[in-house]
């Protein structure tokens, strides 16, 4: 799809438009659905999330003027229950409207290596920061040069943070509707992870296990709704090899059923894993599919950075596709 449908042209009084996009992947109608609000600014704060709660998907953003003039722009971001301080899709999605809609100065060719490619039209891209609840996002953006193609991939304002120890296997087991073999156990035992917001990390024994797994809300409420990670991560390890996962993310306590794409999840995984997986100094990278069992099939590319054993820097990024607009009247404006 070109730009042509969507311009920047402000809207009219009492009009706010919003772009409508399904993050990390390129495909419509995969990947995690996401309400963009670009005009954010004219949007009655007290208005956003019932805003969100009416649009009812797993996350909408607003796009701000940004507080500090070296960044961007400033993202709001709700799910149907709560803002967030910091979300993966919609700050992709967020980065890859700016680029569409020409409110960054995207380059030509690649910036980097490793992004050398063989597609004929090469490549277009911006590096800028978005101002988020948990801190500075740095992001980079790019999209093919015939204006198709977006993708971003952020930085996490915040490195990875264990909490306490979660509650024993028997009990997430019985939270999952699964028994206590279906976990995985020892080194890659249950943990609570945040680069911003914290996931509870259960591994299950394959992907049987993973498509097996539902959230027993009464279990839930009793044991997690409380505790530092509430929200469910439960993974898969090694489809198709080495460097893959599958995912499942369950977020009762956000107004999230099942979320088919989490970029703040895969962030926390990727500590996760980096803590298992990887040597003391080097890029070290995971490919995340998550979505597969809503039918709505994403991939989330992560990477870690480590000197000397310590993570100085975790990556998420993945493609967003726009599919269409729409536009929004508040009685009394």
């Amino acid at each position: 799809m070109d730009d042509a449908p969507f311009t920047d042209a402000p809207p009219r009084p009492g009009e706010h438009r919003y772009l409508l996009a399904d993050v990390f992947t390129h495909t419509p109608f995969q990947g995690n659905p996401l309400a963009i609000f670009p005009h954010g600014g004219e949007v009655p704060p007290e208005c956003m999330a019932p805003i969100a709660r009416e649009l009812n998907l797993s996350e909408t953003v607003f796009i701000l003027p940004p507080e500090d003039p070296a960044h961007a722009a400033r993202l709001r971001i709700f799910t149907p229950g709560r803002e967030l301080p910091f979300a993966g899709h919609p700050t992709v999605g967020a980065a890859c409207a700016l680029a569409l809609l020409g409110r960054v100065s995207m380059r030509q060719g690649p910036a980097h290596p490793e992004e050398e490619t063989d597609r004929a039209d090469g490549l277009e891209w911006a590096e800028f920061t978005l101002g988020e609840g948990a801190g500075p996002v740095p992001v980079r953006v790019t999209r093919r040069c015939d204006g198709t193609g977006y993708g971003a991939r952020l930085e996490t304002p915040r490195l990875p943070e264990s909490g306490p120890p979660p509650p024993p296997p028997n009990t997430l087991a019985r939270i999952l509707s699964l028994s206590p073999d279906d976990l995985e156990g020892g080194v890659w035992s249950a943990e609570g992870v945040s680069c911003g917001v914290p996931f509870l990390i259960i591994p299950v024994r394959g992907t049987e296990a993973l498509a097996r797994s539902r959230v027993d809300l009464a279990g839930w409420r009793e044991t997690l709704a409380s505790w530092w990670a509430p929200h469910l991560y439960v993974i898969a390890r090694e489809l198709g090899g080495a460097g893959h996962v599958r995912a499942r993310m369950f977020a009762p306590d956000l107004g999230v059923g099942e979320d088919p794409a989490t970029g703040s999840a895969a962030a926390a995984l990727a500590g996760y894993l980096a803590a298992r997986e990887a040597s003391e100094s080097g890029s070290f990278r995971w490919r995340i599919h998550q979505g597969v069992e809503m039918g709505r099939s994403g991939i989330l590319e992560t990477e870690v950075e480590l000197e000397e054993g310590r993570i100085v820097r975790v990556r998420v990024g993945g493609g967003s596709v726009f599919y269409g607009e729409g536009r929004l009247f508040l009685a009394g404006e």
